[in-house]
Parts: C-alpha cells; structure tokens; sequence
C-alpha cells in the first residue's frame, strides 16, 4: 500500500472529492463555456442581425455544413476533456490526446455527453499520467494508452451514462410542468445553493439538460443568488463588489458563508419565491443551450440562453419539445423582474431582518 500511495504521489494523481468533484467539474464547465455556449450565443447573433461571416457556412463534415459557431459547438467534448485534464495537471502528451477522447465521448453520450466526458475524462487522464515519461518511447505510449482508455471507456459507459442522465433530466423537466409551484421552489432553490457553493452550477444543468420550465426556474435560482448577494452587501463593498458577484459569482461569498452560515438566509429564500414565480406566472422558459440555466447573471449568460432559446431553441430543448417563438412584452417583463428586479428587492428585505434579528451584522458581507 505505501508503494501504490508514493507511486500515485510521484504521479500526482490525487484521489479526491475536490479533485474530481470540484477542480474537475469547474474546468469543465470552463470548456463547454467556451465551445458550446460562445457557439450557441456567435450563432444566434450571425442569424439574428444577419451577420455574414458568422452564418456562412466555413466547413463541411459528412456532408453537413458548419459556420463558426456550429465548429465551437461541435468541438465542446473536445473543450471540455481538455479542459478537465489541465484541472487534473496532466502532462502535455496525456492533455494533447484527450482532446481525442472527448470528442468520440461527447458523440457516444448524446445528450448526457458532459457527464460522460467528465468520468471518462478523469480515467483517460489518470492512466494516461500513470504511464507518462516511465519508458523511453514516452512520445508513442502516453498518447496510446490515452486515447485507447478513454475512447474504449467511452465506448462501454458513455451510451447507458448518457441515457441515464438525460432520463433524470426529463425526469425533472416532467416533474416541474406538472407541479410548477413545487418544482420552481426546489429547483430554483438547489440550482443557486449549487451556484454559490464551490461547484458549477451550469456543469449540473448542462449534464442533466436542463432547459424548458426546469431551466426557467434554475434560472431564477442563480440569479436570486447572485444579484441578491450583490446588492444586499452593496454597503460592505461598493460597486466594485456590486459587479464582481451580480456579473462575476456569488461563489465570492463562501468564506463569509463559512463563518456565518445565515448569510445565506436571504438570497436562498428569495430564489424560494422567485423560482415558483417563474414558473408559474411568467412561465420563464430556458430553451437555450442548458449550461445557460446554471450562470445566472454571469456575463448574463443566463438572459442570453432565454433570448436565444425563444429565437433558436437548443437541440437538447427541441428534444424536448420546445419551439421558436416571438416574445411579447410579458415575456420580457418576465424576465427583467425575474434576473434583476425581484432579486435586487428581497433579498435585502429579508437580509434587513435577519439583521434586526442579530443573525447578520455589519461586516458579515464583507469580501476579502
């Protein structure tokens, strides 16, 4: 046992929940930000304002055609193994080669492709990092071993791993169009608490493809979360923190939430209102690709994903039975008091009295 853990230690292959759990999932949505979303968001503005280089069509792959925002999207499972392998500091032949690996991973999970990338990611890279520089042909065996791991892993557990995801993901999409009150207040309430918490939101709601009423309500969720904690510590910390945590993260706030745990009282309340409210009154639909339902106001990533999901639905929300629609004015209105206005409003009311009850004081809030 000690020679395994000296030999896992010269490797730096650390078997952990932060590893995996954390750094791996959050460079991962990192990696599908940067495929699939900024392609969704480069091709519904080309399409939308009729911009000529970003709705031709620059490639062709087995006789379908793709523009630049079509190539992004494409690459994401390469993106995202890429992206988990640097989390997990692989050496740069194991990195190079996983692009490989989450590319064919992608393709065989489908719908539950993100989740699949992840688990088969994390293998590809370990055993590649446990073979990496231990013979002389370094350069031939460390891809081999890689790539052939990761696509014959990805080739068993991908399909059921991708179905079972996307199952669950329906699951909760069905769940919500039949309760939307309950389903708006849970969803609403876990997607933010996952937001804030140092984990990705928008990694969750990608691998369970959540978009429709679901992602609405997720939605919500974030924003209450984000914009919530943003203004109610405006005092604290000013615009500058004003920006960092209503177009940054919430995540900002976890040291205070560590020392005060009922910090966290008021942006998670106000996403108990704000969700069902989502649902059930505006019925707030995000039918954009479904990373967006877990970014909230970052880089209003979140508000993007419902404009582009009314114009242009995702493949994962056609799936589901979504269709492009022209929004009207109550949509809008929707989702304006939904992202900004509701949060901004309660939670410092609901912060004001948990302060007058002494659960928060000055400086509570307080970024470092």
């Amino acid at each position: 046992m000690n020679q395994l853990n000296v030999f896992l230690k010269r490797k730096n292959i650390v078997i952990s929940a932060k590893r995996y759990g954390i750094d791996a999932l959050g460079a991962m949505a990192q990696g599908l930000f940067c495929s699939l979303l900024i392609g969704t968001i480069l091709n519904t503005v080309g399409s939308q304002f009729h911009i000529g280089f970003l709705t031709a069509q620059i490639v062709e792959i087995n006789q379908v055609g793709y523009t630049i925002g079509g190539m992004a999207s494409f690459m994401s499972g390469a993106a995202m193994a890429v992206a988990i392998g640097c989390a997990l500091q692989s050496p740069p032949l194991v990195l190079f080669s996983l692009a490989t690996v989450g590319l064919a991973c992608n393709i065989l999970g489908k719908a539950g492709g993100p989740l699949a990338v992840l688990l088969v990611a994390i293998i590809a890279a370990e055993c590649g990092k446990a073979v990496s520089k231990e013979t002389k042909v370094d350069i031939l065996v460390t891809p081999i071993v890689t790539i052939l791991v990761g696509v014959g892993a990805a080739w068993v557990i991908a399909p059921p791993i991708g179905a079972a995801a996307s199952g669950f993901g329906r699951l909760i999409m069905r769940a919500t169009e039949l309760q939307p009150f309950l389903m708006g207040v849970v969803v609403s309430v876990l997607v933010g608490v996952a937001l804030t918490l140092p984990i990705s939101s928008a990694a969750i709601c990608s691998v369970l493809g959540l978009t429709g009423l679901a992602g609405g309500a997720a939605v919500a969720g974030c924003c209450a979360q984000m914009v919530g904690f943003a203004v109610m510590s405006f005092r604290e910390n000013g615009w500058g923190g004003l920006v960092s945590q209503g177009i940054g993260t919430s995540m900002l706030q976890m040291p205070n939430i560590v020392k005060n745990p009922r910090v966290w009282i008021a942006p998670t309340v106000t996403a108990a209102i704000t969700g069902p409210i989502a649902t059930c009154l505006f019925h707030l639909e995000m039918n954009g690709a479904a990373i967006n339902s877990g970014m909230g106001t970052c880089g209003l990533c979140g508000q993007l994903g419902v404009w582009t999901g009314w114009l242009a639905p995702s493949e994962t929300a056609l799936a589901n039975g979504a269709a492009a629609i022209t929004p009207t004015g109550f949509d809008w209105l929707g989702l304006v008091l939904i992202s900004f206005v509701l949060p901004a409003l309660l939670a410092p009311l609901i912060n004001g009295f948990c302060r007058r009850r002494g659960w928060v004081k000055d400086g509570d809030l307080t970024l470092e």
